[in-house]
């Protein structure tokens, strides 16, 4: 089926562009959203007439999510789950996870808009795109942690994992030197 973009969609082409594609992809989803028209007589002499007015609503969306951009990028957001010793989220942390804290945060952000290739099933911190435009796109930090004091560790770059390891030396000089205090043996 061949198509008119309505705006600039990733891997497929620019706004105006007459381009084929699979029918179950234009009407499941060029067609759905609003990304396009069927490429008819009618709808293209309707897309020449209205194609400066369409042009003028992208650019303008464009400027806005280029503003919202400037603030949002490299935004920390701390979201608290718990975890296992090893660091493992007993659930996972999903897109609307992250929206609903970045609505937290003071940004509108909807959960389609966040980029996730896989949920994030452990604690750390984790850099997330968000496709704010179909030419705008960020990355924000998403700090995951079991407590708001982690939260801050994690932050500072200490490992919340790293547990105090002794040696068998050093357990042997502390076995000795509290036997010594006892009057048991001499060092």
């Amino acid at each position: 089926m061949e198509v008119i973009l309505l705006e600039r969609v990733a891997k497929l082409g620019q706004m105006g562009d007459t381009v084929k594609v699979r029918d179950g992809y234009a009407r499941n989803f060029l067609l759905a959203r609003g990304k396009a028209l069927r490429a008819t007589e009618s709808n293209k002499k309707h897309f020449d007439s209205q194609r400066a007015q369409i042009e003028a609503r992208n650019l303008e969306a464009k400027t806005e999510a280029s503003a919202v951009a400037e603030k949002l990028e490299g935004q920390i957001f701390i979201i608290i789950r718990q975890a296992g010793e090893s660091g493992q989220l007993y659930g996972s942390v999903s897109t609307r996870d992250i929206a609903e804290a970045a609505t937290a945060g003071g940004f509108s952000i909807n959960r389609n808009q966040i980029v996730l290739t896989h949920p994030i099933k452990t604690l750390g911190l984790h850099n997330v795109p968000v496709h704010l435009h179909a030419e705008v796109d960020v990355k924000i930090v998403i700090n995951v942690a079991r407590s708001e004091e982690e939260a801050e560790r994690q932050a500072r770059g200490e490992s919340v994992f790293a547990r105090e390891e002794t040696s068998m030396d050093d357990l042997g000089l502390e076995v000795g030197a509290a036997l010594a205090e006892a009057g048991d043996v001499e060092m």
